[in-house]
């Protein structure tokens, strides 16, 4: 059993927590970020300590417990330090360009890939087989990567494909002769 949700949250300095109803707002350095908790859980913010109760132990309320800490957590890591991810591109002639707010990924298709970046993140790229992607929210980092590698998701037999920087694709062995 997970106990995640009793773990205490540090706030640093720099940060401001605070609680409407069970809407959470967190305020930093790098930006406001708000989020809706279940009224299942309560969230105490004691001085620079928030600490998390559940209502009962049903096992959907004990994940949301677990979840919903987590989900503080990463607000509060968003908006001090950022998150990032960072993807290759690997094939031949395989390459990125960004250009105003459009990535455009050629894969291998008859024609190009565009596609639109959210408002809340920033892309770089900073070689032709490189994209980094970075914002404060989680979430948002992590679900636009999984689309832009989706676009060619990498191949078993040579690897091409996009892919996240330090991923490890297992290798099949292809067709062998008599």
């Amino acid at each position: 059993m997970s106990r995640i949700g009793y773990k205490e949250i540090d706030v640093p300095a720099g940060v401001e927590v605070s609680q409407e109803g069970q809407v959470v707002t967190v305020k930093g350095p790098k930006g406001t970020l708000s989020r809706e908790i279940s009224p299942l859980i309560t969230m105490n913010i004691e001085g620079n300590v928030i600490k998390f109760e559940r209502a009962n132990d049903v096992n959907k309320t004990r994940a949301l417990h677990g979840a919903t800490r987590a989900n503080v957590a990463n607000m509060i890591e968003g908006v001090t330090d950022g998150f990032k991810k960072t993807l290759k591109l690997v094939g031949v002639g395989y390459r990125a360009a960004f250009k105003g707010n459009t990535l455009t990924l050629t894969v291998g298709y008859s024609n190009p890939v565009d596609m639109e970046k959210p408002e809340d993140l920033e892309v770089v790229v900073p070689d032709n087989t490189t994209i980094e992607i970075s914002g404060i929210n989680k979430e948002h980092v992590g679900d636009f990567a999984a689309e832009v590698r989706a676009v060619r998701s990498p191949e078993p037999y040579k690897g091409k494909g996009i892919r996240y920087e330090n991923e490890h694709i297992i290798r099949k062995e292809g067709k062998t002769g008599k």
